[in-house]
């Protein structure tokens, strides 16, 4: 045999040695696309539903607390606050408390701008209705006031709600 026979055997076999590697190497390539992607789409499937979950609780929390300012609002007005009333008020603002805390960690920026004007209303109003059951008030807060800056809040609600639901994608973005 011939140096030149030789020559172009050993290079059919490490061609054929050679392909067959890159097939290989390609076929894992591309398996651990497909597992990076199955991951990403599940990490993503995950992220939406502890969004969801979160505004979910923040909606319905922040609506309680909305509730109990007007029940605190009604018992002030009849002169009849008792103790129950002041401890469901403040366990409502605990709730509400501990939920937008959660979501500050986890919602984008636009929901969380939303969030916190509703936040900031509700304590805003929570003040007022404590100063105003002390017989504190500040000027110009009277029950009237405090009941119509609580009924506002529900505005915002929908406005935060509406941010949420875009978000999630229920909502179409305008």
């Amino acid at each position: 045999m011939d140096l030149g026979a030789v020559m172009i055997a050993v290079a059919g076999v490490a061609g054929t040695l050679g392909g067959s590697l890159l097939t290989q190497r390609a076929a894992e390539q591309a398996k651990r696309r497909e597992i990076e992607l199955v991951r990403d789409q599940e990490e993503t499937r995950e992220n939406l539903l502890l969004r969801r979950t979160c505004y979910v609780e923040l909606n319905r929390d922040a609506r309680q607390f909305t509730t109990a300012l007007n029940h605190h609002l009604h018992a002030i007005r009849e002169g009849n606050v008792e103790e129950a009333d002041r401890e469901a008020l403040d366990e409502a603002k605990r709730t509400h408390r501990d939920r937008y805390s959660a979501a500050q960690m986890i919602a984008p920026d636009e929901v969380l701008a939303r969030a916190s004007v509703v936040n900031q209303a509700l304590n805003k109003v929570y003040g007022q209705v404590k100063r105003l059951e002390r017989g504190e008030p500040e000027p110009g807060e009277t029950a009237a006031t405090a009941a119509q800056a609580q009924a506002e809040i529900w505005d915002l609600l929908r406005a935060m709600r509406a941010t949420m639901r875009r978000d999630l994608g229920v909502s179409p973005v305008e």
